[in-house]
């Protein structure tokens, strides 16, 4: 019988196998991040627009992406099992989900004007991003597909590539926004449109290049009569992605609810509001790189029943989220300005108005980078050991009942404004992260059920 792993072997395991994972997610949000970034030096109309379309095409994503998660436990399993024709079932079975899911919500990005101006959205503002969201809507089909079979590569330890895809990907987006947007180099100047070309773009090229990468594990061959279903399968990603697409779409819903309400507010309260948002999307993708990780690790210990390498991975993970949640913390209330300055063109008039609503923003997000970080880290373990339900559960709960409920109480019945706003969002991050935690190492670490009983 082999020794349990020591708690430094853990760490390192963990560093390891998330760095590149990290960078991988970073570089995913980079995509989103030049947008707002080019967007804010372009203009504040344009970047208030984006914001309210990637709020609205995320909550789609986010929810689609619950296919993709759910292929990363079962691969990990499946691999801890060496079972081959398993990992190649799910991967399949994720990526049919994934496109039936985009055919469905593509109706919804074409016909967005109507619902963002029934959600109250200023005119101009609400047109603009309609018009964003008819080009990228498209780039839903790429980036589904993309995830599934990142999902794949991750859960076998292929995180390398996936980093370099995902770098060159993002480097291409920046390239594109700055030729589009800005019309250089002879183009047409766009604006946001040219924002959504590149997107579209740079998920389609993502999602070549890691199709050609997986053609080369033969071992898999998992395009094989990929038109083929497997209905058994089918049923266990559905069953088991559902309540992870769901639970994220609660979280991102939360997010996409709060700049509704931000636009409610005006033109400057919504920029500074994607400002912050795309600031802590940032420190969020390094939890999210740990969470995958404590996915995949617990998922190979779950496939061999090791409820010891469960534990302490469990806790190296868990370590290694609260230490970097610490020193954003720090960043976020020792510099701020210079952080928000990143974003705004010196010579935009309404950039003080910018900058003083976005300090105060920043300072609340500040608050809720533990709990933000203990959250996703208890979803990626539960994930591990095939539990999703009940999370769905508590997402409701945390994201919807508390987080939604305390933003719209505060920030328009109290007069709090965007202030009262971001404080929902700390209350129902706070939720849920106490909540998923308890349930991890409440129930799910007191009893290691084998894959087959999950």
């Amino acid at each position: 019988m082999t020794a349990p792993m020591t708690f430094a072997a853990h760490l390192r395991a963990i560093l390891t196998l998330g760095l590149p994972l990290i960078g991988g997610h970073l570089a995913q949000f980079a995509i989103g991040l030049t947008d707002t970034v080019m967007l804010g030096w372009y203009g504040i109309t344009d970047l208030a627009a984006v914001t309210l379309a990637h709020g609205y095409f995320f909550a789609f994503f986010m929810f689609g992406s619950g296919f993709a998660m759910a292929v990363m436990p079962l691969v990990a399993t499946s691999a801890g099992l060496d079972d081959v024709q398993g990992i190649r079932r799910s991967t399949r079975m994720g990526l049919w989900l994934s496109f039936a899911f985009g055919l469905l919500a593509l109706p919804a990005m074409l016909g967005s004007g109507t619902l963002l101006r029934l959600l109250g959205q200023d005119g101009t503002v609400a047109d603009l991003a309609a018009s964003y969201l008819r080009v990228a809507g498209w780039g839903l089909f790429p980036a589904l597909l993309f995830m599934v079979l990142k999902s794949y590569l991750a859960a076998l330890e292929h995180t390398r590539v996936v980093l370099w895809i995902t770098l060159l990907a993002a480097s291409s987006n920046a390239l594109v926004n700055y030729i589009l947007i800005f019309g250089n180099w002879g183009a047409p100047e766009l604006g946001a449109m040219g924002a959504a070309i590149a997107s579209v773009c740079t998920q389609s090229v993502s999602l070549l290049a890691v199709v050609l990468y997986a053609r080369r594990l033969h071992e898999h061959q998992l395009f094989r009569r990929l038109w083929r279903p497997d209905w058994e399968m089918f049923a266990r990603v559905l069953g088991l992605g559902l309540p992870i697409g769901l639970t994220l779409l609660c979280e991102v819903s939360l997010f996409a609810a709060s700049t509704f309400m931000m636009g409610w507010l005006g033109e400057v309260p919504l920029a500074a509001h994607g400002i912050v948002l795309t600031v802590s999307g940032v420190t969020f993708m390094v939890h999210l790189g740990l969470s995958n990780v404590a996915t995949i690790r617990t998922g190979t210990a779950f496939g061999r029943g090791d409820r010891t390498h469960m534990q302490r991975g469990a806790i190296a993970v868990s370590l290694l989220s609260l230490c970097f949640a610490l020193g954003t913390i720090v960043a976020f209330l020792l510099i701020p300005e210079p952080i928000l300055a990143l974003f705004l063109d010196g010579d935009d008039p309404a950039r003080p108005e910018v900058m003083a609503t976005g300090v105060v923003l920043l300072a609340l997000a500040a608050l809720f980078q533990l709990v933000d970080g203990a959250q996703v880290v208890a979803l990626g373990l539960l994930r591990g050991v095939q539990d999703t339900t009940i999370p769905m559960v508590v997402a409701v709960l945390s994201y919807w009942a508390v987080g939604l409920t305390v933003s719209y109480l505060l920030g328009f019945p109290a007069g709090m404004g965007a202030t009262g706003i971001w404080l929902g969002l700390v209350c129902g991050l706070a939720c849920a992260g106490i909540l998923l935690m308890l349930r991890f190492w409440i129930r799910a670490i007191g009893r290691v059920p084998q894959p087959n009983a999950a």
